[in-house]
């Protein structure tokens, strides 16, 4: 049958391009202007990499078996995007992102719920933020939504990879990086006029070795500065990362967790190591508020900020505000015991209480644990059963896949690309995509009848 099957494809080379050209389920795809998900080019790998057990798991140090490709120049526009088995780039050593970081990436998760099923949380708002990196970065414009259609289809090539919360690991994730960078080999400065979109992806467990929800403490110096007004602070770009890592390892050697980041005369604060930083205190006018630093342009838009001042405004509880927010503030408020909480938010740690602060001359508590962490508690809970499928938000902020368009693609490819026995495929696709609803499994003898009328008539 594989023999057979080989065969037809050698000599029905034009015979199967028509097919697959009229059919509905794969597409021609190339254009200048942007890219199409739907003639995504699926290659499987054949030496699918060992996983590690949930309890075992760290940040960023594993990868899934696949990455997802798309390649742009300037002459001709955006390619055909590619899934392929995931290894290294071949890359010029004179690429303009190696250089003059012309290059701007993106963090965020897939989760695999109680129910079984995996979820996106809010990913248009990283394609959007990531479209803003990429004109910081002089990168090309590209189809945001077309984009995440590609990242969706690497997600459930590997949804194996994304892991399940067990007793002892609550909030284990596969980490999506999509990545954005200039590769034209050109020594000038200058806009590129090559460049690679593409999305890796990891599975991982707590962001911090103490684990999830343990409070960290904060160094904070106002010599150091990690963004100013008109520059890009409010990019995901790697300049904003790379020079932090110094005045990291000076906070670790000194004893403290991360880096409380400060800005201007006022010693404003801004973030906290690589998130955005919250308060809960009661304002000076005798109200319960939660607070956090505006978006001055010096501060990540992060989507976890977003989503938890979205949803404390529902709570009715506390104001809810975006404040400049000042050491003295937080000096005065302690003092005062007004200061019930501080904690970080973003999307590799969610949420993190704050235990203490050394600033200056000083070291102040911060009475999050001892006060419950009620509000810092709160957020966690109802973001993450979000995340994770017990709190349904009807598809307003989880996006919850969706296998079915895959299946097709898949089996169509994996036909031509492996050439064995179609009931074999009806197997393997099923196992791959885990799709077990009653409409896939009714269209397997549908497909394949239509494979049998394409390929022999």
């Amino acid at each position: 049958m594989a023999a057979a099957v080989s065969a037809v494809f050698l000599r029905s080379g034009r015979r199967l391009e028509k097919a697959f050209r009229s059919s509905v389920l794969l597409t021609s795809l190339r254009s200048v202007s942007t890219f199409k998900h739907e003639g995504i080019e699926v290659s499987l790998t054949q030496d699918p990499r060992p996983k590690s057990p949930v309890e075992d798991l760290t940040f960023g140090a594993e990868y899934s078996d696949h990455m997802l490709l798309v390649n742009w120049t300037k002459i001709d526009g955006w390619d055909t995007p590619k899934i392929v088995p995931y290894g290294n780039l071949s890359l010029s050593p004179a690429l303009s992102a190696l250089h003059y970081s012309t290059e701007c990436f993106e963090g965020m998760k897939a989760f695999k719920g109680v129910d079984g099923r995996v979820r996106l949380f809010r990913p248009m708002e990283n394609m959007k933020r990531l479209g803003r990196s990429a004109v910081a970065a002089s990168l090309p414009e590209f189809d945001k939504e077309g984009f995440l259609e590609c990242i969706k289809d690497l997600v459930r090539v590997d949804r194996d990879w994304v892991p399940q919360p067990t007793e002892t690991i609550k909030h284990p994730s596969l980490y999506i990086r999509p990545t954005f960078i200039g590769t034209e080999p050109f020594l000038g400065v200058r806009e590129p006029h090559n460049s690679l979109l593409y999305c890796i992806t990891s599975p991982v467990g707590p962001y911090f070795k103490t684990g999830t929800f343990q409070p960290v403490s904060l160094y904070a110096d106002p010599a150091f500065i990690r963004a100013w007004p008109g520059g890009v602070g409010e990019s995901k770009m790697g300049g904003n990362y790379g020079p932090t890592i110094r005045i990291q390892r000076i906070a670790e050697a000194k004893g403290y967790t991360q880096v409380l980041w400060l800005f201007g005369e006022n010693h404003e604060l801004t973030e906290v190591g690589t998130m955005n930083i919250f308060v809960h205190w009661i304002n000076e006018d005798g109200d319960p508020e939660i607070a956090t630093p505006p978006l001055s342009g010096t501060i990540l838009p992060g989507v976890t900020r977003l989503s938890l001042l979205e949803l404390a405004a529902t709570w009715g509880s506390h104001k809810v505000v975006e404040r400049t927010i000042t050491m003295d503030d937080v000096r005065k408020a302690v003092k005062e015991n007004r200061l019930k909480e501080m904690f970080g938010a973003g999307t590799a740690c969610v949420v993190c209480p704050v235990a203490k602060i050394a600033f200056l001359d000083e070291h102040l508590t911060i009475p999050t644990m001892e006060s419950g962490a009620e509000v810092a508690q709160r957020c966690l809970k109802e973001l993450t059963d979000i995340q994770y499928g017990t709190w349904n938000t009807n598809g307003q902020w989880s996006l919850t896949e969706e296998n079915r368009t895959l299946f097709c693609t898949h089996f169509l490819q994996g036909l031509e690309l492996l050439g064995q026995q179609l009931n074999y495929y009806c197997v393997f696709i099923i196992d791959k995509c885990h799709v077990f609803t009653k409409e896939t499994v009714f269209c397997i003898p549908h497909l394949k009848r239509f494979l049998y009328k394409r390929l022999w008539g």
